[in-house]
């Protein structure tokens, strides 16, 4: 069965050098689009449900290079607005062995960051909507980032609308003036579903805690809204040797996924947004434990997909659950 979905936040150039090769080696990059909402809506678009995402992109070729790729994925694209400016970028170097990948960012004074949704009427575009999904890189971006964050938050509520936050705690980002605690603890309280580990939960909700159950009930009675709140565990024994398994906490208990190993990994670069895709997918569609199995084995599979997005299918994920056809060459 479709369902409708919308997704809020930024979509940014990522820049990647070839191969292996570092920064100070690249004479020529690999460019494609990305961005953690936006990976997540593609995922989903992939799994036939119906997704639009709320945005602003430059009003230039590059602007229309991303619009292009949006619609070329299934995302509908009727609340992405276009102005003059600039898009974030970001410059990726991929790890190998005991080396590790890095991240920069370039998205300063992007058209997203200033972006305020004033010409938008917000309960026409959740009417019908069954799940919205917003990420804690969104409020760090800006503070008219945080500002359209919130004011969409609130119009999801009235309009009953499931809610999953990425909290996402990117220390890289706030540099507006604002920290994580001014700002993340009322949006997540608008939240039924959140992603968060406990290095997020301690920056973003002030809870510090080692046992991740307790912190979990320690956000629930911080903001009630919350019904389920997951994460994921990884052992990464190399950059290219990981070990990954996901937990989901619910009031009543702990469920656990099983543990994948991936030895060989192609690009980890979007394998949190996978999981947050197959998590909702799962919610939708699935029971709690059903749903954690799925969400698991879409993010170790996208780790074997090259770029921002999980172009797997549901029934790819649904084998891996099962172990069924993993490595074999299928004709």
């Amino acid at each position: 069965m479709r369902k409708r979905i919308v997704t809020l936040g930024e979509v940014m150039m990522r820049f990647s050098t070839p191969g292996h090769e570092r920064f100070i080696q690249a004479r020529n990059y690999d460019a494609e689009f990305g961005g953690s909402e936006a990976n997540v809506g593609v995922s989903l678009a992939y799994w036939h449900q119906d997704v639009s995402l709320i945005s602003a992109l430059p009003a230039n070729d590059m602007g229309r290079a991303a619009l292009r790729f949006l619609k070329t994925a299934g995302i509908d694209t009727s609340y992405i607005d276009t102005q003059e400016g600039r898009m974030g970028l970001y410059f990726l170097e991929n790890g190998a062995m005991q080396r590790s990948s890095k991240i920069i960012y370039d998205r300063f004074d992007s058209v997203f960051s200033h972006h305020d949704g004033q010409n938008m009427d917000w309960d026409q575009v959740f009417k019908g909507v069954d799940w919205f999904h917003w990420s804690g890189i969104t409020p760090a971006v800006s503070a008219k980032a945080a500002s359209l964050c919130l004011k969409v938050l609130q119009a999801a509520k009235r309009n009953g609308v499931m809610v999953s936050g990425d909290i996402n705690y990117r220390r890289n980002l706030w540099r507006y003036g604002k920290s994580p605690l001014d700002i993340m603890p009322e949006l997540i309280a608008h939240s039924q579903v959140i992603i968060a580990g406990l290095t997020d939960l301690a920056n973003c909700m002030d809870i510090h805690e080692s046992d991740f159950a307790y912190a979990c009930e320690k956000a629930k009675a911080l903001c009630p809204s919350i019904q389920l709140v997951a994460t994921t565990e990884r052992d990464s024994l190399s950059a290219s040797h990981n070990k990954l398994k996901g937990t989901l906490w619910t009031e009543e208990r702990l469920i656990q996924s099983k543990t994948y190993d991936m030895p060989n990994i192609v690009d980890r670069i979007g394998g949190g947004d996978a999981f947050m895709a197959g998590l909702i997918y799962g919610l939708m569609h699935r029971n709690k434990e059903q749903a954690l199995e799925f969400a698991v084995a879409a993010s170790v599979l996208k780790h074997s997909v090259p770029g921002d997005a999980n172009f797997v299918s549901v029934e790819e994920v649904d084998q891996l659950v099962k172990g069924e056809n993993v490595g074999r060459l299928l004709r």
